[in-house]
């Protein structure tokens, strides 16, 4: 029987199309495996990739801990573990409730409906671009209180950052993502030098100006880096993952006019088809997962993927279930690592799906969307549709 490095190569084409079957066959045969490209144990089971998320003694995120090196421009919430974390990822939860996103959603919503209005009767055209892109970066900034920057040239920043994640698997992406980062950190360093309009970005500023410790001004600076990138990449990533499914499954766009099936409908959305395939960590300690014994400098990698079709986690699990609760998915991460943003990555979802169900036209395929070569995150590159009368 092929080994596991074998049956699973997530850039291999197959495994860009679909990868469902080989993660539902490896979570039957053999649940945590050894991954020689990803030089990672992969976990498939929802149970174990959730145990190992909610371990921070026993597996970490923050490289330091292990021996390892962090860049000071990759410093953020993101690699940080509990409790050292709390103090910045408090301020931005904090300044996050306090936004009004029933009103981001709703000019979302018609900023989409707007789109659809150029693009109906003018042919086919490719949702990334035209959809998932401008209501993404607009999305994100709207929330943070500042300029949106072009679209193209966001996108394509984004891009290399995203890339940069598979940097284990290709070395050749981390140089071009360590640009883009640097790239993305200016931007940001001027919205913190200018007086910033009213948003989440406004209110993080006026929390940390008398902060005496730099270190944590620094954390701030690098996490909105991070919150403007990786919300806009996942909710890009999401929005595209959501029509296609949408296109695949005629009648389930009609199904969500309501309010109710619209909020749980654009969740089983992230679930059934996620922006995020997985996340790694690194055991601090000797442990076993299932039968399996983890040595500790070993990374586990819960693949988010696998787990959201858990039928251990899931009742049908491979069918799109759209009044589907509770749906405790690892679509955005868990816990303290998860997307600071998933929130408002949802209220960008309902945006989409309310302006799709608001507009006239309805949308169809217009030929085959093509994956984006990345394993870390799901996405297209370009997904052809058209809108019909």
């Amino acid at each position: 029987m092929p080994s596991a490095t074998d049956r699973y190569d997530p850039l291999a084409a197959e495994i860009l199309r679909d990868p469902y079957p080989v993660l539902a066959e490896l979570r039957e045969r053999e649940p945590v495996f050894w991954h020689e490209g990803m030089d990672s144990w992969g976990l498939t089971r929802y149970a174990d990739c959730v145990r190992v998320l909610r371990d921070h003694e026993t597996f970490a995120r923050d490289p330091r801990r292990t021996g390892g090196t962090v860049p000071v421009p990759s410093l953020s919430v993101q690699t940080l573990d509990p409790p050292r974390q709390s103090r910045v990822r408090s301020l931005f939860m904090s300044a996050l409730r306090a936004q009004d996103l029933g009103a981001v959603e709703e000019r979302a919503r018609l900023l989409v409906l707007a789109r659809l209005g150029e693009l109906a009767g003018a042919g086919p055209f490719d949702v990334v671009a035209e959809i998932a892109v401008p209501l993404s970066v607009a999305v994100v900034a709207d929330l943070l209180g500042v300029e949106a920057p072009p679209y193209g040239e966001f996108a394509a920043v984004s891009d290399a950052i995203m890339r940069s994640m598979d940097g284990g698997l290709n070395p050749a992406l981390v140089e071009p993502g360590r640009v883009a980062r640097r790239q993305l950190s200016d931007l940001v360093d001027s919205w913190f030098a200018a007086s910033a309009r009213p948003g989440l970005l406004a209110r993080v500023r006026q929390a940390t100006v008398r902060d005496s410790d730099a270190l944590t001004r620094l954390y701030v600076k690098n996490t909105a880096r991070v919150m403007f990138q990786g919300g806009y990449s996942t909710l890009a990533a999401a929005v595209g993952n959501a029509v296609h499914t949408l296109l695949a499954h005629p009648g389930a766009l009609h199904q969500m006019r309501g309010r109710t099936l619209l909020a749980t409908g654009a969740d089983e959305l992230v679930r059934f088809d996620g922006p995020v395939q997985g996340t790694t960590r690194t055991a601090v300690r000797a442990c076993r997962i299932g039968t399996v014994h983890i040595t500790p400098g070993q990374k586990v990698v819960p693949l988010f993927a696998a787990a959201n079709r858990d039928p251990a986690a899931f009742t049908r699990a491979d069918e799109l279930v759209l009044d589907r609760t509770p749906n405790r998915h690892l679509g955005y991460g868990w816990g303290p690592h998860s997307c600071i943003g998933t929130s408002v990555a949802q209220a960008g979802l309902r945006a989409l799906i309310a302006a799709l169900n608001g507009h006239p036209a309805r949308p169809a395929a217009a030929g085959e969307g093509v994956r984006r070569r990345t394993a870390t995150m799901r996405a297209f590159d370009t997904l052809p549709a058209v809108l019909l009368p």
